[in-house]
């Protein structure tokens, strides 16, 4: 699949990100992505994070890729149960917290984190030295959900603060992904 056959659902994490990430600047040069809406970032209920997943799924017009950061990732596995039907072709999954460990009120919304099979191909990119999730947690976190992980080194968040403002590596590994997917 080629990125101008889907439609790139971006799932930003806590706070929505600035200009810098590596996401809003994906976003603003992939033709066919779009930054999931939602009214509140620095606090992103469950619930209303995955509906507006759902409604930008159900509203988009070719095959959906979800690109999520953080709880963006996790939003993105609370939604999939009811993503299986077939127009979500896969999901790029980078820096997921370890929820279990998360001492903040957002992360109680998350819990318990699915840990059923995903129904679309993914990735799970996690780093050796993330400030919210061990590399352990994140390895058996993709195990759980069938997904490929993808071992980042020493990356951190994989955020600006860590040097992954345009990341091009991770839109490299992106771009590999998406050619491994079925065509729309």
């Amino acid at each position: 699949m080629k990125s101008s056959e889907a439609t790139i659902l971006v799932l930003p994490g806590l706070g929505g990100g600035t200009d810098g990430h590596w996401y809003a600047r994906w976003q603003a040069g992939l033709k066919t992505a779009e930054w999931v809406a939602l009214d509140d970032w620095s606090s992103p209920a469950r619930d209303a994070y995955v509906q507006s997943i759902l409604d930008a799924v159900a509203g988009a017009d070719r095959p959906v890729v979800l690109v999520g950061h953080g709880y963006g990732s996790l939003a993105a596995v609370h939604a999939a149960s009811d993503l299986a039907d077939g127009k979500v072709r896969g999901a790029f999954l980078a820096a997921v917290p370890d929820i279990e460990a998360a001492d903040h009120g957002v992360a109680e919304g998350y819990r318990p984190l699915p840990r059923d099979p995903l129904p679309f191909p993914s990735l799970v990119l996690a780093s050796r030295n993330d400030p919210h999730c061990a590399f352990e947690v994140a390895e058996d976190l993709a195990g759980a959900w069938g997904s490929r992980l993808v071992d980042l080194r020493e990356s951190g968040n994989v955020d600006p603060d860590s040097g992954h403002g345009p990341w091009p590596e991770g839109l490299m590994t992106f771009g590999k992904f998406l050619g491994q997917l079925p065509p729309a």
